[in-house]
C-alpha cells in the first residue's frame, strides 16, 4: 500500500486557529461563530475558524457561516471519511492543522457552546504570559448537566485519582502553542484522550479558572455509557501506571494472604483457641484468596509488557488516513456567490 504524502507544503500564516469538533452539531457551530466573532472583535484579535466534521450525518446549513464577520477571516469545515468520536477527531485536527498550516496557536474547543467564548481573550493572555510556551487549559470550576451527570462525574474523577494519581480538572477547551502542538502530535496516546495526552506527555501546561457555559441549541449527547467510554479512554492513557499501581495493590494482596495463613496454622497448632473447622475454613479463603492474587499479578505484568511492546496509532503519520477534503464555507467563493444569485 502506498503510503499518502504527510508532508505537504505549509501555507503561510503567523495567526490564530480556532479548531472545533462537530458531529450533527452545526445549528449550535453556527450561533458559535457569532459568539466568537462578537468576543474576538472586542478584544481586537483575529482568527480563522475549522471544524472537524466528525463523519455528520446531518449536513451542514448554508446559513451556518454567513457573515460578514469582523473577526473571523475564514471558515472551513474539515470532513472526515468516517464518524470516529470526539477526542479522536481532535487527534486528527490537530495532526492535520500541524502539518499544513505554521500557526502561532490553536484554540481548542467544543461545538455546543459550553465552552465559553468569553473566555478566549483569558486563554490567549495567559497563553503570552506564558511567553506562548505552554498549553493553556479553561480549568472547570462549575457544571451546568445535571445533578445525575454530576455525581456520575464527581465517581470518575475520584476513581481517576486513585488510579492515575492525576486530578481531573480540565477538559479540551484550552490554547495550544506551536511548538506544544509539533511535540504533541508525536504522542500515540492523542489518539484516546487529548488532555490525558498532555498530561501524560509531561507537556509544559498551566490553567485559568472558568465556568461551564449551557448549551445553545438542541440536547446533550453525553449519556452514562459516553461518559463510560469517555472515561475510560482517558484511563487508557495511564495504562502503565494504572498497571504498577494494581501490581502493587496484588503485591500486598499476597503478603496480606501469606500473614493470615501464618496466622491461622499458628494459631490452630499453639494455642487453645480452636473450634472445630475453623482452621481448615479460614485456611481455605485465605488460600483462594492468596491465589486469585498471585493470577492478578501475573496478568497485570504480561498487560504491562504487552502494552509497552504493541505498536499504535501515531497522529503524525497515520492522520491522513482519514481526511477527506476541507472546504472553505466562509468567505465562499466568488464562483458560488454568483451560483446562488
Amino acid at each position: 500500500m502506498t503510503q499518502p504524502e504527510t508532508n505537504p507544503e505549509p501555507a503561510e500564516s503567523e495567526g490564530l486557529l480556532l479548531l472545533i469538533p462537530v458531529y450533527n452539531d452545526w445549528p449550535a457551530f453556527g450561533k458559535l461563530l457569532c459568539l466568537i466573532d462578537e468576543t474576538l472583535s472586542r478584544s481586537g484579535l483575529r482568527a480563522d475558524v475549522t471544524a472537524v466534521d466528525d463523519g455528520s450525518t446531518l449536513a451542514i446549513g448554508r446559513e451556518t457561516a454567513t457573515g460578514p464577520f469582523l473577526a473571523i477571516d475564514k471558515v472551513s469545515v474539515l470532513r472526515l471519511r468516517r464518524n470516529l468520536g470526539h477526542q479522536r477527531a481532535i487527534a486528527i485536527g490537530l495532526a492535520y492543522v500541524e502539518a499544513r498550516v505554521p500557526y502561532r496557536a490553536v484554540v481548542l474547543m467544543d461545538a455546543d457552546g459550553e465552552d465559553d467564548p468569553a473566555d478566549i481573550p483569558r486563554l490567549i493572555a495567559r497563553f503570552k504570559a506564558e511567553g506562548e510556551h505552554a498549553i493553556v487549559f479553561a480549568e472547570r470550576t462549575r457544571r451546568s448537566e445535571s445533578w445525575w451527570f454530576r455525581i456520575c462525574y464527581q465517581a470518575y474523577k475520584v476513581i481517576h485519582l486513585a488510579l492515575t494519581g492525576v486530578a481531573v480538572r480540565v477538559g479540551n477547551f484550552s490554547v495550544i502553542p506551536r511548538e506544544r502542538l509539533t511535540s504533541l502530535v508525536a504522542v500515540s496516546e492523542l489518539w484516546n484522550h487529548y488532555a490525558a495526552a498532555v498530561f501524560a506527555s509531561r507537556q509544559t501546561f498551566a490553567m485559568v479558572s472558568t465556568h461551564r457555559a449551557r448549551r445553545l441549541d438542541g440536547q446533550s449527547r453525553m449519556n452514562f455509557v459516553r461518559l463510560v467510554i469517555h472515561g475510560l479512554s482517558a484511563l487508557s492513557v495511564f495504562s502503565d501506571v494504572i498497571g504498577v499501581r494494581l501490581v502493587i495493590a496484588a503485591i500486598v494482596m499476597i503478603v496480606m494472604g501469606l500473614f493470615g495463613l501464618a496466622a491461622t496454622v499458628s494459631v490452630r497448632l499453639f494455642t487453645d483457641l480452636a473450634i472445630p473447622g475453623w482452621a481448615t475454613t479460614a485456611f481455605g479463603l485465605l488460600f483462594v484468596l492468596l491465589l486469585q492474587a498471585v493470577t492478578f499479578l501475573v496478568i497485570f505484568c504480561f498487560m504491562i509488557l504487552a502494552g509497552r511492546n504493541g505498536s499504535s496509532f501515531l497522529p503524525v503519520r497515520d492522520y491522513v488516513y482519514f481526511i477527506g477534503r476541507e472546504d472553505v464555507i466562509y468567505p465562499r467563493t466568488l464562483a458560488e456567490v454568483d451560483g446562488n444569485g
